[in-house]
């Protein structure tokens, strides 16, 4: 149960950064209302609440890229104006991006130099530096590396240590273990805790709770701008976050147990492709996907997930294999392919997969805009594209000013149950859904999930593919791991862990003996 702390207890260690009363306004929304926080020294601060609910706008301002409208930010007690980014370094206020923002052609030292103020820096003072503090935190960074060679954990660390070198005590982490391993989320982990150790005051943001229970000291929820409360972490659960982040219960259980004997639905057989650089990328990738069943598939960005969903999709061509939708060989055309019952939810939700400029009645249409009855004789029907879009918009619960809204306008959540609804109304056999819920806060996902999961019940095959392994551990019946074009796999999901799987993500060996593989490796079809 969340209590809230004792008055003299937050008395007895003096803030080191506090806010007072912040709102910031934008036309026609409050994006902050009256926040009044603190953040202790030494402390890991998590900062929850669904997308819209002001945190990208609290922390703009906390790191100068916006002005607050009313209110006051102190720092040890002392008011202070944030002017800039380079003003919040200074005052000792560093942010890690969720994207890192560095020079692929530069080595980690000359990174770390850019924005000292000077062009041209000690070389050998930087890189001993850069030694020193890596060893410190354990943050492992080879001050000699390019960082286009390094992994996205070690692009990250670098970003820590960038502003752990300008002397920052209080650090901002923007949702940083999105795109990492287990592996890479404990290496990060422990850096938190020896900063935390060191006198660092951390806000993380996440939509992982289970992380923010295990790294936090404290959590602060915003809800529509407001803040609704900041409690300690000791005693909280998932529900209760979760429920004071959208102001209902969510729940967490996924009533999963399809049967491998059911019949199969996908079958993959000897596929093999090249990347847009003419790459292989797709290396004798063989499976079968059943009718009810989710098949999970983990990866490390770039190892062939985005090729196999397109070669599935008719989006990208093959060099060779087979593919077969209940026994019958799938078209090379994708809107044939769309006739067949292969849904496809893309990565890219706002370019791939709407036309922007379009409203959101014409996006709902999409795949059938031209045919009977939103269209007779080449002319437009409106009142059959409005009929359509209403149920749509109602079934999906499509949060939109208006039908003719265009879909730009929309929250990535809205876009996604727009494509959502659009991609699954009608006899959609074969999803395949790429990150769906990335980006996405608690409701949103919720939603998602429990109408992909709706649809693998009523007998649809889900390909599911994400860097999320909660959620690929949670929806799927077995997961496979993409690692070099190479499909490893699929395993049943009671078989593997989420260390298992970082480890087959990186090259190691992650399944315990016995586990055994779900794959077929028979199939028939066309060649592709």
């Amino acid at each position: 149960m969340l209590t809230d702390p004792s008055p003299n207890a937050a008395a007895a260690r003096p803030p080191v950064l506090s806010l007072r009363g912040i709102t910031k306004r934008f036309p026609g929304v409050t994006a902050n209302d009256d926040v009044t926080l603190d953040l202790q020294a030494g402390e890991v601060l998590a900062l929850l609440g669904e997308n819209g609910a002001g945190k990208s706008t609290l922390i703009s301002i906390l790191y100068g890229l916006y002005r607050p409208d009313e209110g006051q930010i102190l720092l040890d007690g002392r008011p202070v104006n944030i002017a800039s980014p380079a003003h919040a370094l200074r005052l000792g206020i560093g942010l890690v991006p969720q994207h890192p923002m560095l020079v692929g052609r530069h080595t980690v030292a000359e990174n770390l130099a850019l924005g000292t103020g000077s062009a041209l820096f000690p070389a050998r003072a930087m890189r001993g530096r850069i030694r020193e503090l890596s060893q410190r935190y354990g943050l492992g960074v080879d001050p000699d590396a390019r960082v286009q060679g390094l992994s996205p954990g070690e692009k990250q660390r670098v970003e820590i240590l960038r502003s752990v070198l300008r002397g920052v005590r209080v650090l901002i982490l923007d949702e940083p273990t999105s795109v990492l391993t287990p592996q890479e989320v404990e290496g990060l982990f422990g850096v938190m805790r020896e900063l935390r150790a060191g006198g660092q005051s951390l806000v993380f943001i996440s939509h992982k709770l289970d992380e923010v229970l295990s790294i936090t000291d404290r959590v602060a929820v915003l809800r529509r701008g407001q803040l609704v409360g900041s409690w300690p972490t000791a005693g909280a659960t998932r529900e209760l976050l979760a429920e004071r982040m959208v102001g209902k219960s969510v729940s967490f259980e996924r009533k999963r147990g399809a049967s491998h004997a059911a019949a199969p639905l996908l079958q993959v057989s000897g596929l093999n492709a090249r990347s847009g650089r003419g790459l292989p990328a797709l290396q004798n990738v063989t499976f079968t996907l059943h009718c009810g069943e989710v098949i999970g598939v983990a990866g490390v960005a770039g190892n062939g997930q985005s090729e196999l969903v397109e070669v599935l999709a008719g989006l990208h061509p093959a060099d060779s294999g087979e593919l077969t939708l209940d026994a019958t060989p799938l078209s090379g055309d994708p809107r044939r392919r769309f006739a067949q019952g292969v849904a496809h939810i893309p990565e890219d939700r706002i370019h791939m997969g709407t036309v922007p400029t379009m409203t959101v009645a014409e996006n709902l249409a999409l795949r059938e805009y031209a045919a009977t009855p939103y269209a007779r004789g080449g002319v437009r029907n409106l009142g059959a594209l409005d009929r359509h879009a209403r149920q749509m918009v109602e079934e999906y619960q499509v949060s939109t000013p208006g039908l003719t809204t265009p879909s730009r306008l929309l929250s990535g959540g809205n876009i996604q149950k727009l494509i959502l609804a659009r991609e699954l109304t009608g006899q959609a056999r074969l999803i395949l859904a790429v990150h769906p819920t990335y980006g996405l806060d608690i409701g949103a996902t919720d939603q998602v999930h429990r109408v992909l999961l709706s649809r693998s019940e009523a007998g649809a095959g889900v390909l599911l593919v994400s860097e999320d392994l909660d959620e690929l551990l949670s929806l799927s019946d077995r997961i496979a791991v993409m690692y070099h074009g190479e499909l490893l796999g699929p395993y049943d999901v009671g078989s593997v862990t989420r260390e298992g799987l970082g480890l087959l993500m990186t090259g190691g060996s992650g399944i315990p003996h016995g586990a055994g593989p779900g794959s077929e490796t028979e199939a028939a079809g066309v060649a592709l």
